[in-house]
């Protein structure tokens, strides 16, 4: 039979709230009192019922986090900014991907129903409609890296990232740049093409649709579009590929072909991930501070869930150059 509390109590000589207060960290008890109360519960190997009090409390002290994917650095970062932010607040995280469309979106969703407090959404494309068809109004959902209407949001300014890298590359005298941009439905995507287009009209450059290649942030498409640029001529003398997963495929497409970067072809990224600092050349990259998305985005949520009558904010993160060696300028 599993230990339980009122036996750690009448072990230790105390109520039964007071062993409540010292395991559960929930109010102030006497030092000498409290280790031993410790000391009573290790020995007698007590292990707290979680589920009995989850059903008392109606909460299950668990933050659920629905991601498009586990691979990367990219979605370590989130997952480790997430975490952290988690375990500060003493929940507990319950992590899951959906890979193919829609209907695995919503299997997701519903998956995570009364098994979590609130919820980490990131899909930059999810709509209000799939959100209130799936859940519950009173679960509080936050939105990792796009908007939607009714609930908080946690995004980064992409166009606006992806502006500063081109007008960077144009000022080191490039007219010819190509960029590789994520998948054409993906509204990150878009908003980092609409910053570079927005960035080559500025520097009087009318845009290419042949200097225009869509990727899908994986490292395989940054290298199979380098191929598809270098076939024209004249060639792009800078490629901005729009994560630095594309931009580390595309140096080996541009090494395999026998060309330097930066002195043949400028390069740069977009994310700022921890490996892009080690790769040679080191790359220049738009930093985005994806570690702090995911902690903001469990901050938010938890503030509904201990105030059910507050509305999460739509948080914009603000996104920065970082240049190395990759481009050819100085940092």
């Amino acid at each position: 039979m599993a230990v339980t509390m009122r036996e750690v109590a009448q072990q230790a000589g105390v109520s039964v709230a007071t062993v409540s207060r010292v395991l559960n960290a929930s109010g102030p008890v006497g030092e000498e009192t409290r280790q031993r109360i410790l000391e009573t519960a290790g020995r007698l190997r007590y292990v707290p019922n979680g589920t009995a009090r989850n059903l008392t409390t109606s909460t299950t002290e668990t933050v659920g986090v629905l991601l498009p994917d586990l691979y990367g650095d990219f979605y370590s970062e989130v997952i480790r900014g997430v975490e952290g932010a988690v375990r500060a607040a003493r929940y507990h995280t319950l992590l899951a991907s959906v890979h193919d469309g829609p209907g695995e979106l919503v299997r997701g969703l519903r998956t995570l129903v009364g098994r979590v407090d609130g919820l980490v959404v990131m899909s930059p494309d999810i709509e209000a409609d799939v959100l209130r068809a799936n859940l519950p109004a009173s679960l509080p959902v936050v939105v990792l890296g796009g908007e939607v209407a009714g609930h908080g949001s946690v995004d980064i300014d992409d166009a606006a990232g992806a502006a500063a890298m081109t007008r960077h590359l144009a000022g080191l005298g490039h007219r010819r740049i190509a960029l590789v941009s994520g998948p054409a439905p993906n509204a990150d995507a878009r908003a980092r093409r609409d910053g570079h287009r927005q960035a080559l009209a500025e520097a009087g450059l009318a845009p290419d649709p042949a200097l225009e290649l869509a990727g899908d942030f994986t490292e395989a498409s940054g290298y199979a579009a380098t191929a598809a640029f270098l076939a024209l001529s004249p060639r792009p003398t800078a490629l901005f590929a729009a994560n630095d997963a594309m931009a580390i495929g595309a140096l080996r497409g541009l090494r395999e072909a026998g060309l330097d970067v930066p002195g043949d072809v400028a390069l740069a990224g977009f994310d700022d991930v921890p490996v892009a600092r080690f790769v040679t050349p080191a790359l220049t990259t738009v930093h985005v501070p994806i570690d702090e998305m995911g902690a903001r985005a469990v901050a938010s949520v938890l503030g509904a869930v201990r105030d059910p009558d507050s509305v999460p904010s739509a948080l914009t993160l603000p996104t920065r150059l970082v240049v190395r060696e990759s481009c050819g300028a100085r940092s």
